[in-house]
């Protein structure tokens, strides 16, 4: 007796639903993405390729060459920079502060205001530049 054998097909994968399913992902997050802009101000500041926006913030820190701290045009101490930034949160638009710096200063002086706002409450620090020429 002679037993029949039957031929194996062979088990094959579809990709192209799976293709479907990456494309539509891909496009999903690409039009959920969102993009911050960052305005330009007015000081002596490192050059930027951006067109000025206003400024819509109310609350600005400067920082002159020498290291002179200035919030809102009033001198203060960098030891009462936090508690200065704490008082004045609730009157901040959107607790965002500008940080206007001269090309001049530190960077580390800059990376410690940028640590004192945050640690003051400051939700949206915006670094100030000036449009490139």
């Amino acid at each position: 007796m002679r037993l029949q054998s039957r031929r194996r097909r062979k088990a094959a994968i579809t990709i192209t639903p799976l293709i479907d399913v990456i494309f539509m992902l891909l496009l999903f997050f690409m039009i959920t993405s969102t993009f911050l802009e960052q305005p330009g101000i007015k000081l002596e500041l490192p050059a930027a390729r951006a067109e000025p926006v206003p400024e819509p913030q109310e609350y600005v820190l400067s920082v002159d060459r020498r290291g002179t701290l200035f919030l809102n045009r009033q001198a203060v101490a960098l030891e009462g920079l936090e508690a200065e930034i704490r008082r004045a949160l609730p009157k901040m638009k959107d607790a965002a502060l500008v940080l206007k710096a001269d090309r001049e200063v530190s960077h580390g002086l800059v990376v410690r205001l940028m640590d004192l706002a945050k640690r003051g409450g400051v939700k949206k620090l915006i670094i100030g530049t000036k449009p490139e020429n």
